[in-house]
């Protein structure tokens, strides 16, 4: 316990109380913030209509009342769309054709042209659905009334034309906001730089200030040091997502009395693994650039900015070593589908299997310097015993 009070003594006076909250805080509050309107409910578009009829000046108006789209200009003459896309004004250019109003009178077909730019594929949420169903509806429209003049009733004809009918459902994330997923990783990235910048800290700190070994040699007495760091993560982190849920409208269905389980288990893997990698460092800046290996993976396998399914097996089974991988996968089960705690075993089993092994390596590596240390002491004193003897 002795260990554990010091810890918090130095932790108290030190920058880490403050920054362990502040920098998440001001993070969860400024991308909450930023984010919060991400969707694009209404991506802009640009008409080229060449038929200059009243059916394509129709289709314009269904276009411009689709909820995904918004037409900031009606270009009557054709152009290059790259022209048109030049400035970011727009993100698709739809192109009607001459002779679309007489083709569709006459039954015959006409393509009619969406060119998209894909260099921002966000910018184009909604609009590859909304023009299939927008060219649907118009199909289905010109084939009843086809069919009605042969004398078809409107049951009939929607059974030829349309036996089947597609419900679709957006679940857990209807809008697509990035808050729980790229802003919510961004702040549990800067939770975890934090955390084991000091974590990792701690014995090349004890070991520069001789006191390593003060209050004995147990492999405990190191491992409670890092209590102090992975609770104030745990607070950080559920501080951080109750802001996000308030600036950004973050969906979060979990009781936050059930999710700081999964919280401080992560947050003691996290500490102890960190500790692991900056045992054996030099000095506390030689262990600082160590936690690259934990702070780099960590962003780009353990699914912030892509779904672990869509990388190559090898790097999904590397990401099983990195608490932030149960950790991400426990935030879009518990927190986001709202799933029971007794579901996610599998996650919380995997923390604990990264905290015992972190912890028994830890151990034998103490073990082992300190029965370093104490031969060398008995070295000295049997160096210092024959030379008062000389």
């Amino acid at each position: 316990m002795k260990s554990l009070t010091e810890e918090w003594k130095y932790v108290a006076g030190s920058k880490f109380l403050i920054v362990i909250f502040a920098a998440p805080l001001i993070a969860a509050l400024f991308f909450g913030l930023m984010f919060s309107k991400n969707q694009i409910s209404e991506s802009p578009v640009v008409i080229i209509d060449e038929d200059h009829s009243s059916y394509s000046r129709q289709l314009i108006a269904k276009i411009n009342a689709s909820q995904y789209m918004k037409v900031t200009n009606v270009i009557p003459s054709r152009m290059n769309p790259d022209t048109l896309l030049a400035n970011e004004q727009a993100v698709a250019v739809i192109v009607l054709p001459a002779g679309l109003e007489l083709n569709r009178a006459l039954g015959k077909s006409v393509t009619i042209g969406a060119l998209m730019d894909n260099t921002m594929p966000s910018g184009l949420t909604g609009i590859r659905t909304a023009i299939q169903e927008i060219i649907a509806t118009e199909n289905m429209a010109l084939s009843m009334t086809s069919l009605a003049q042969q004398g078809m009733d409107a049951e009939a004809i929607k059974g030829i034309i349309s036996p089947l009918t597609l419900v679709q459902r957006m679940l857990y994330n209807p809008t697509t906001s990035f808050i729980g997923t790229m802003v919510i990783g961004f702040v549990n990235i800067v939770v975890l730089m934090i955390t084991v910048g000091a974590a990792g800290a701690i014995a090349p700190r004890l070991r520069r200030e001789g006191r390593l070994f003060a209050n004995g040699t147990s492999p405990a007495q190191l491992w409670i040091r890092v209590v102090p760091y992975a609770l104030l993560s745990t607070v950080s982190l559920l501080l951080s997502y109750g802001l996000l849920k308030q600036a950004g409208g973050m969906r979060f269905e979990a009781e936050p009395h059930l999710f700081i389980i999964p919280l401080l288990l992560y947050s003691f893997a996290l500490s102890l693994l960190a500790m692991l990698l900056g045992y054996t460092a030099k000095d506390v800046s030689k262990a600082g650039s160590r936690m690259s290996v934990l702070l780099y993976p960590s962003f780009l396998v353990t699914g912030i900015q892509l779904t672990p399914l869509a990388l190559p097996a090898f790097f999904q089974v590397t990401a099983w070593a990195l608490p932030m991988n149960w950790l991400n996968r426990l935030i879009r089960g518990m927190a986001f589908r709202n799933g029971s705690l007794s579901a996610y075993s599998l996650e919380l089993g995997a923390l604990l299997i990264i905290i015992g092994a972190a912890t028994l390596l830890i151990g034998l590596m103490v073990m082992k310097e300190a029965r370093a240390s104490h031969s060398a002491t008995e070295q000295q004193h049997a160096d210092s015993g024959a030379l008062r003897i000389i």
